[in-house]
């Protein structure tokens, strides 16, 4: 989803694919730091809690349609203090750290994720698409669709760390 206040919901259509090679460095345009955690998080929801960059956010998304790819999603921006400590005080144990590149291929923007900690050594790049059917390019780096396993799903790996399969 794009940065932005909002009171009225988005869906929200992701998918997501592990990454093979580390060509897609040559293609980034802008990469971010976020350290996020979850206030909740279960199959029909998850509420989360972002702090990225120098900005934060409060984010509500439903649980997934469309075999994993479609989610309803709220997003509100908050003070970074304020995400900082409810991260720290108020989220479930388990937080997500992880460098988020944006890869610019053939019109679209993937967003690669590098992650640290406890779910370091995994790196998936997410696509966010207008239509579950919407064609999108599939650069060599890009390897296996994980948006059907619920296994990649942040708030899973918050929980159920990379590093514990």
């Amino acid at each position: 989803m794009t940065d932005k206040t909002t009171s009225q919901p988005t869906t929200e259509i992701e998918r997501k694919f592990l990454v093979v090679s580390n060509t897609w460095r040559d293609a980034v345009t802008k990469s971010t730091r976020i350290e996020q955690g979850y206030l909740s998080a279960d199959r029909e929801r998850a509420v989360r809690v972002r702090v990225k960059g120098e900005r934060a956010f409060l984010t509500i998304k439903g649980g997934a349609k469309a075999g994993g790819i479609e989610r309803l999603e709220f997003e509100y921006e908050v003070p970074v203090e304020d995400a900082a400590t409810m991260i720290a005080e108020l989220c479930q144990p388990g937080t997500i750290k992880k460098v988020r590149h944006l890869v610019e291929v053939e019109g679209h923007t993937f967003e690669v994720d590098v992650f640290e900690g406890d779910n370091a050594g995994l790196i998936i790049a997410e696509l966010e698409l207008t239509s579950v059917d919407q064609p999108f390019p599939r650069p060599g780096w890009l390897g296996e669709e994980v948006s059907h396993d619920a296994r990649y799903l942040n708030a899973r790996l918050a929980k159920q760390p990379y590093n514990t399969w």
